[in-house]
Formats: C-alpha cells, sequence, structure tokens
C-alpha cells in the first residue's frame, strides 16, 4: 500500500516533506497523460490551434511521451461525436507534426454521465483511453439518479469505466467507502495531478491525499485546458507534490504506444 509514505499525524503540507526533490524532476515516470482536452474549438480546452501547441509543447518539455486527449462529450454543452472529436485529433497531429513536436497523440473523450450518455451504452462504440477503459465523469455536486446502473452496463458491454478526478466529487467526500465500491465494481479511478496542491481547494486537496494513502488510484491525469494549468504542473516538479506522485504505482506507464 501506498501508505508507507504517509506519516500519521501529519498535516497535508508535512506529508510532501518524506523524500527529496530530484534536481530534473519530469513527469516522464507516467509517460501517458490520459486526460487532457487539447483539441481546439470544441469544447471547454483548447480555442485554437496555437493553444494546442502551446500545452502540447509544455507536456513534451515535462517529459510526458504519448498523449490520450479527452474532448468532452457532454449533450447539452458540448455535443461532440467520434467523428468531431477525430477530426480535431487530425488537426493536432498535423500542427504537431509541422512543429516538430514528438508526441505520440490520440484522442477519447470524457463522457459526461447523462441521459444521453445511458442512450449511447450498449448502442454505440464508445470511444476509449486503452482497449476497453472509457473515461467518465458526472456532476460535482450530486449524485445521478441511474450512476450504479449506467456503470454496471458500461460493464456489462465490455468496458471498464475510468472515473476522472473522484476527488472532486462532493457529494462522496463524506462516503470514503464510495471510493473503495467502485473500484470493486470495475471501475478504475483516474487522479487529477493538481488537486493535491489545493488547485481545486482544500476539501478536493484531502480527499485526494486520502485515497493516495489508500492506494485507490489507478491514473494520474493532467486534467489540462489551458496554458495556466500547464503552468500549475510544471511548477508542481519544484514541489513536494512530485515526490508524493513518483512513487505511486499509477498504470500511465503501460499505456504508452
Amino acid at each position: 500500500m501506498f501508505s508507507r509514505f504517509f506519516k500519521r499525524g501529519q498535516s497535508e503540507k508535512e506529508r510532501y516533506n518524506d523524500l527529496p526533490i530530484p534536481e530534473n524532476a519530469n513527469w516522464s515516470f507516467l509517460g501517458t497523460d490520459i486526460h487532457s482536452h487539447f483539441v481546439p474549438g470544441i469544447d471547454d480546452g483548447a480555442k485554437t490551434i496555437d493553444d494546442s501547441l502551446v500545452m502540447l509543447r509544455a507536456m513534451e518539455a515535462m517529459g510526458y511521451k504519448s498523449i490520450v486527449t479527452t474532448p468532452h462529450i457532454m449533450i447539452d454543452f458540448y455535443p461532440n461525436t467520434p467523428t468531431s472529436i477525430q477530426n480535431g485529433l487530425l488537426k493536432i497531429q498535423e500542427a504537431a507534426d509541422k512543429n516538430n513536436i514528438k508526441l505520440n497523440i490520440r484522442a477519447a473523450a470524457e463522457y459526461y454521465i447523462d441521459e444521453y450518455f445511458v442512450t449511447l451504452v450498449g448502442k454505440e462504440k464508445l470511444l476509449t483511453v486503452h482497449n476497453n477503459e472509457v473515461l467518465v465523469e458526472f456532476s460535482m455536486l450530486y449524485e445521478p439518479p441511474r450512476l450504479s446502473n449506467t456503470l454496471f452496463n458500461m460493464i456489462s458491454e465490455g468496458y471498464k469505466p475510468i472515473i476522472a478526478h473522484p476527488e472532486r466529487y462532493a457529494f462522496m467526500h463524506n462516503q470514503m467507502e464510495r471510493y473503495r465500491e467502485l473500484r470493486d465494481r470495475g471501475c478504475r479511478l483516474q487522479l487529477n495531478m493538481m488537486s493535491i496542491t489545493g488547485y481545486y481547494g482544500r476539501n478536493v486537496m484531502n480527499v485526494a491525499l486520502a485515497l493516495l494513502e489508500k492506494g485507490l488510484y489507478d491514473y494520474c491525469g493532467t486534467d489540462m485546458h489551458h496554458e495556466k494549468h500547464a503552468e500549475v504542473i510544471k511548477s508542481m516538479l519544484q514541489t513536494r507534490a512530485y515526490t508524493t506522485l513518483v512513487n505511486y504505482p499509477f498504470l500511465n506507464s503501460k499505456l504508452c504506444f
């Protein structure tokens, strides 16, 4: 278990102080990022291809080798389809090639669990991050009424749900057993790496650290939307947040392609 890196009675800040920070720290130990928003103009991520290139250059400079970018599919706000996503992927692949960016870039999606998504499961082929793994999210404040049934249906159809940023779902913060239940049911959990810095608030940070301590995360993702996120993630390399993550057995490195 990862708990050996956390000492009983420490504050969140003190928990970063166990291990030295390497002089040339980078995120190469992860290898692949599975959660980002680099396709321009189709969700709340990159607005232009220049925005995409800024973030891709930052990812490469920080040691990443592969990217699975994941535009939102959220019918009320971002009604993307596999076709619109793949067309956008071609644009960033071409731009990356022209600008000598060596990252391997693929695309999947971050599906929002709503009534529209419920109708997709079993009807259309879902975009996968890796093999049968599908990145999903849902309301931060309220549990979707059909969440359990939808996850069950996904698994019945041969998919393995990856729950994006579980530490950010406020309705689960006082029900820590729910996270283990999700894992036990066949889901994987994906940490937003900025969560452990307090970027999304102290409550989110505390839950993220608790889930790390319990060894419940499977993947780590940037969830990068814009240049500011890139700057925060780069700055993490000079803090104890880096040593917290570098010693965790994330599955990202197994996905390099």
